[in-house]
């Protein structure tokens, strides 16, 4: 079985600040890379199972969304798209990858890029990424760690060095996706496309089923994440518009294959965006949607071990500029609206969820001592970066997914990861020094009052 060749990422200063070096592809011959990522052998480490299918770049037949408002459901299973539902290995990265990219929603697809689907999409326009939380010094001039349409990016640190990269992949979620891709790399610099790990249609039970969304039929996987836990790797993910599943490898392999922890028969719960946490005494944690509770998962996370905890967030922040309008007719108590985040960094919990804050789509932080809280200080972290997950490196050092969801960002849907750090009072903070990105200077930090 084949992989894609490794896409490797490889920063030098300039006086524009950052480029890909050796990734200046002139256009001519950019087929033959795309040919080429598909067909070449990558290294040897990891190596797929046998249920890991790699797939070329998707080349959908038709065109836009084709389906009108009202379609029924497909009474034989089978897609009414022209989507692929895969986003496949990708493309080297160049200096225009932090730049344009994709925006999907049920009217169908936007673009802007150098590697466009060969069907019709919709106009991406600069005020679309404008990228002025760039300007403003908010975030630095990132670029992808794969030229690739990847949302809700999530990174891991496997068991084996290695590092895993997955998110909701294919043209459009909200239509249809075959099932969960997966990237791997043992340095975060060469990524390798490692395939579809696990199809709806081979895996899936409950999932398999289509379901209404915004008036069209939609069997797509929202925000899914791979988590290594207690020796082990665990997919939790959602299924569009509501239900979450949590699956387990068979193999102790992040490749799978996969079946399902909990129960096959019907979704864990009715929400979207799950996270998975193990504490240092090897407790599983799960939550999801905006993390307003928590619950405990049994040793073997085929269950509950325990009832769920609602969270209370001592400080709100009321400021209507720091929420989604969505959050006004539940008082703006809440950390976010979605995209639930959990993870423990220097001892303390931090738990967030994705929100709107001034007018970026970020994910808001509060802290604990206590895994069921009270938290407080509700933050911004990583300005954009909403949607994802946090994780560490082989050195300790901590860092954000990212992948761009608002007219802030430089480039839409495309995986990125964001070194971050900590302020004196806990608060997560975009790190001054950016490892692939020289020469960045952050905007001063705003000191936060007394709590």
């Amino acid at each position: 079985m084949q992989q894609a060749k490794a896409l490797t990422r490889r920063t030098l200063l300039t006086d524009a600040g950052v480029v890909a070096a050796g990734m200046l592809l002139p256009s001519a011959v950019r087929a033959q890379n795309a040919a080429e990522n598909a067909s070449q052998t990558a290294p040897a480490t990891p190596t797929p199972s046998a249920s890991a299918t790699p797939l070329t770049q998707p080349v959908p037949p038709g065109g836009m969304n084709g389906v009108a408002p009202g379609t029924p459901m497909p009474a034989d299973g089978k897609s009414p798209y022209a989507y692929s539902g895969i986003s496949g290995p990708g493309w080297p990265v160049d200096t225009a990858s932090g730049h344009g990219g994709y925006r999907s929603g049920s009217g169908g697809l936007a673009y802007a890029g150098e590697h466009p689907y060969p069907f019709p999409t919709q106009p991406l326009t600069e005020k679309d990424a404008s990228g002025s939380a760039v300007t403003a010094g908010l975030i630095p001039p990132l670029l992808p760690i794969v030229e690739v349409q990847v949302r809700d990016t999530i990174v891991c640190r496997g068991g084996d060095g290695n590092f895993y990269m997955t998110g909701s992949t294919g043209e459009n979620i909200w239509a249809y996706s075959r099932g969960i891709e997966l990237w791997s790399s043992p340095d975060l610099k060469s990524w390798h496309y490692l395939g579809l790990v696990w199809d709806i249609d081979k895996g899936g039970t409950w999932e398999k089923a289509w379901r209404p969304l915004h008036d069209k039929p939609c069997r797509a996987i929202w925000a899914p994440e791979i988590h290594y836990l207690r020796g082990n790797y665990y997919i939790c993910l959602s299924i569009a518009p509501t239900g979450i599943s949590i699956l387990r490898s068979t193999t102790g392999k992040a490749t799978g294959p996969y079946v399902h922890a909990f129960s096959p028969d019907q979704p864990i719960i009715n929400a979207i965006d799950p996270t998975l946490f193990e504490d240092t005494d090897g407790k599983v944690y799960f939550t999801a949607s905006s993390a307003t509770r928590i619950v405990q998962l049994k040793d073997d996370l085929s269950g509950y071990a325990d009832d769920w905890h609602p969270i209370t967030l001592t400080d709100p922040d009321h400021t209507p500029s720091h929420h989604a309008d969505r959050c006004t007719p539940r008082g703006s108590n809440d950390l976010g609206t979605e995209g639930a985040v959990l993870f423990k960094a220097n001892g303390v919990y931090y738990l967030g969820a994705a929100d709107s804050y001034e007018g970026r789509y970020s994910t808001c932080l509060a802290m604990s001592d206590k895994i069921y809280g009270p938290y407080h200080t509700r933050h911004e972290s990583v300005p954009c970066g909403g949607g994802t997950g946090f994780f560490q490196d082989h050195s300790g050092g901590w860092w954000s997914s990212y992948f761009g969801n608002d007219t802030q960002s430089p480039f839409r849907e495309k995986p990125a990861i964001v070194k971050v750090d900590f302020a004196p009072d806990g608060r997560v903070i975009v790190a001054a020094k950016q490892p692939f990105v020289l020469n960045w200077k952050p905007k001063p930090a705003v000191p936060q009052p007394p709590a």
